[in-house]
Protein backbone atom coordinates (compact mmCIF):
# COMPACT_ATOMS: atom_id res chain seq x y z
CA UNK A 1 0.00 0.00 0.00
CA UNK A 2 1.35 3.43 -0.96
CA UNK A 3 2.15 5.92 1.78
CA UNK A 4 1.76 9.68 1.62
CA UNK A 5 2.66 12.59 3.90
CA UNK A 6 -0.20 13.52 6.23
CA UNK A 7 -2.40 16.26 4.73
CA UNK A 8 -0.75 16.12 1.30
CA UNK A 9 -3.22 16.16 -1.59
CA UNK A 10 -2.37 12.48 -2.23
CA UNK A 11 -3.03 11.58 1.40
CA UNK A 12 -6.36 13.42 1.38
CA UNK A 13 -7.47 11.66 -1.81
CA UNK A 14 -6.45 8.24 -0.48
CA UNK A 15 -8.10 8.81 2.92
CA UNK A 16 -11.31 10.04 1.25
CA UNK A 17 -11.29 6.89 -0.92
CA UNK A 18 -10.96 4.70 2.18
CA UNK A 19 -13.88 6.49 3.85
CA UNK A 20 -15.96 6.12 0.65
CA UNK A 21 -15.35 2.35 0.69
CA UNK A 22 -16.95 2.20 4.14
CA UNK A 23 -19.69 4.77 3.53
CA UNK A 24 -22.52 2.23 3.89
CA UNK A 25 -21.23 0.67 7.12
CA UNK A 26 -19.68 3.61 8.95
CA UNK A 27 -21.81 5.00 11.77
CA UNK A 28 -22.61 8.70 11.65
CA UNK A 29 -20.36 10.86 13.84
CA UNK A 30 -21.77 11.26 17.33
CA UNK A 31 -21.52 15.06 17.17
CA UNK A 32 -22.03 17.67 14.50
CA UNK A 33 -19.16 20.09 14.09
CA UNK A 34 -17.83 22.45 11.44
CA UNK A 35 -14.20 23.00 12.38
CA UNK A 36 -11.55 24.93 10.50
CA UNK A 37 -7.98 23.93 11.19
CA UNK A 38 -4.77 25.90 10.75
CA UNK A 39 -1.93 23.38 10.75
CA UNK A 40 1.50 24.94 11.35
CA UNK A 41 5.04 23.56 11.08
CA UNK A 42 4.07 21.45 8.05
CA UNK A 43 7.27 19.85 6.66
CA UNK A 44 6.29 20.52 3.03
CA UNK A 45 4.79 23.33 0.97
CA UNK A 46 4.52 26.76 2.58
CA UNK A 47 4.71 25.34 6.12
CA UNK A 48 1.05 26.03 6.93
CA UNK A 49 -2.08 24.23 5.76
CA UNK A 50 -5.66 25.42 6.08
CA UNK A 51 -8.00 22.44 6.38
CA UNK A 52 -11.43 21.64 7.78
CA UNK A 53 -13.48 18.87 9.32
CA UNK A 54 -17.23 18.94 8.75
CA UNK A 55 -19.57 16.33 10.25
CA UNK A 56 -22.78 18.34 9.82
CA UNK A 57 -24.09 16.03 7.06
CA UNK A 58 -23.65 12.88 9.17
CA UNK A 59 -20.28 11.97 7.65
CA UNK A 60 -16.74 12.95 8.61
CA UNK A 61 -15.56 15.13 5.74
CA UNK A 62 -12.00 16.42 5.89
CA UNK A 63 -10.50 18.53 3.13
CA UNK A 64 -8.21 21.46 2.43
CA UNK A 65 -9.43 25.04 2.71
CA UNK A 66 -11.67 26.68 5.26
CA UNK A 67 -15.42 26.57 5.72
CA UNK A 68 -17.55 29.70 5.87
CA UNK A 69 -19.18 30.10 9.29
CA UNK A 70 -17.36 27.36 11.23
CA UNK A 71 -18.30 26.43 14.80
CA UNK A 72 -14.66 26.82 15.75
CA UNK A 73 -11.17 27.27 14.39
CA UNK A 74 -8.29 25.29 15.84
CA UNK A 75 -4.63 26.18 15.32
CA UNK A 76 -2.12 23.44 16.05
CA UNK A 77 1.19 22.09 14.83
CA UNK A 78 1.57 19.30 12.29
CA UNK A 79 2.84 16.64 14.72
CA UNK A 80 -0.04 17.24 17.13
CA UNK A 81 -2.62 17.23 14.32
CA UNK A 82 -1.22 13.94 13.01
CA UNK A 83 -1.27 12.37 16.50
CA UNK A 84 -4.91 13.36 16.98
CA UNK A 85 -6.33 12.84 13.48
CA UNK A 86 -4.29 9.86 12.23
CA UNK A 87 -3.07 8.06 15.34
CA UNK A 88 -6.28 8.74 17.28
CA UNK A 89 -4.36 9.83 20.37
CA UNK A 90 -6.57 12.28 22.30
CA UNK A 91 -4.06 12.39 25.19
CA UNK A 92 -1.53 14.12 22.94
CA UNK A 93 -4.21 16.66 22.08
CA UNK A 94 -5.09 17.29 25.71
CA UNK A 95 -1.43 17.68 26.69
CA UNK A 96 -0.82 20.07 23.77
CA UNK A 97 -3.90 22.09 24.71
CA UNK A 98 -2.82 22.35 28.34
CA UNK A 99 0.66 23.44 27.18
CA UNK A 100 -0.84 26.18 25.00
CA UNK A 101 0.17 24.49 21.73
CA UNK A 102 -3.47 24.35 20.54
CA UNK A 103 -5.40 27.57 20.13
CA UNK A 104 -9.19 27.46 19.84
CA UNK A 105 -11.46 30.23 18.63
CA UNK A 106 -15.21 29.69 18.76
CA UNK A 107 -17.36 27.02 20.40
CA UNK A 108 -14.90 24.95 22.42
CA UNK A 109 -17.71 22.68 23.66
CA UNK A 110 -17.96 21.27 20.11
CA UNK A 111 -14.31 20.22 20.25
CA UNK A 112 -14.71 18.73 23.72
CA UNK A 113 -17.78 16.74 22.64
CA UNK A 114 -15.81 15.11 19.82
CA UNK A 115 -13.46 13.52 22.36
CA UNK A 116 -16.25 11.72 24.21
CA UNK A 117 -17.85 8.37 23.48
CA UNK A 118 -16.74 4.95 22.34
CA UNK A 119 -15.46 4.69 18.76
CA UNK A 120 -17.44 2.57 16.32
CA UNK A 121 -15.50 -0.65 15.43
CA UNK A 122 -15.83 0.19 11.72
CA UNK A 123 -14.44 3.69 12.40
CA UNK A 124 -11.46 2.06 14.11
CA UNK A 125 -10.88 -0.11 11.02
CA UNK A 126 -11.07 2.97 8.77
CA UNK A 127 -8.63 4.80 11.06
CA UNK A 128 -6.17 1.87 10.89
CA UNK A 129 -6.29 1.92 7.08
CA UNK A 130 -5.73 5.67 7.03
CA UNK A 131 -2.83 5.30 9.43
CA UNK A 132 -1.36 2.65 7.10
CA UNK A 133 -1.28 5.08 4.15
CA UNK A 134 0.40 7.80 6.22
CA UNK A 135 4.14 8.26 5.93
CA UNK A 136 6.40 10.23 8.31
Amino acid sequence: MAQYPFLSSEWLAASQQIRAEYADTLAAPAHSVRMNQVITEVPFGSGTIDAHLDTSDGKANMDLGHLDGPDLTVTLDYATAKAILVEGNPQVGMQAFMAGKIKVQGDMTKMMAMQQGTPDPVALEVAAKIQAITSD
